[in-house]
């Protein structure tokens, strides 16, 4: 591996069943920006940005060991929110399960030394629309339902071109593993 460096991250993976409902609300009612890909819609747990490549088999640890000791993570839609770059999908994280998670990673994280956490309290959300200049959307809040998030994951995000109307950035799951050792 040498030098090589990844961009990384780790999240929860969307079940099938949600990853299919917010594409059909995405195709309904994003009419700006890039659309995020169904392969890329998920909950981000923590960011590590770009990382040497030799720290990918610890990083995959600490998920691993975190995601043993967490429950299922229950999530219910709130509201549609935009950043200065990015739309998204807020959650309500029912009984605190996926919260817990990022904690826990997150100081394993830290304990590794890979990661920092932010400032601000972590906030579930999917981003489902990327843009460069601020569209203002206001969709109506996508009918999801509750659904649980079983698993997370390890990715590695590739930076490419847009394509077919759908962001940039490649994600490559690196290793997933299941909550609460399902």
């Amino acid at each position: 591996m040498g030098d090589e460096r990844f961009r990384l991250f780790c999240a929860l993976q969307l079940p099938d069943e949600t990853l299919a409902a917010l594409t059909a609300w995405q195709e309904r009612h994003l009419s700006a920006g890039r659309i995020v890909p169904p392969a890329n819609l998920h909950v981000t747990l923590a960011f590590l940005g770009s990382r040497p490549a030799g720290e990918v088999g610890a990083i995959t640890r600490e998920l691993a060991e975190a995601a043993a000791a967490a429950r299922p993570a229950r999530f219910r839609t709130v509201r549609y929110r935009e950043t200065r770059s990015v739309g998204m999908i807020v959650l309500e994280d029912v009984g605190g399960a996926a919260t817990a998670l990022a904690d826990d990673l997150g100081a394993r994280l830290e304990g590794i030394g890979v990661y920092r956490r932010e400032g601000r309290p972590w906030l579930a959300h999917v981003t489902v629309l990327r843009f460069k200049e601020r569209p203002r959307l206001a969709p109506p809040v996508p009918e999801l339902g509750e659904f649980d998030a079983v698993r997370s994951a390890l990715y590695r995000s590739a930076l490419g071109r847009a394509s077919a109307g759908y962001g940039g950035a490649r994600y490559d799951v690196l290793e997933s593993v299941a909550l609460g050792g399902r």
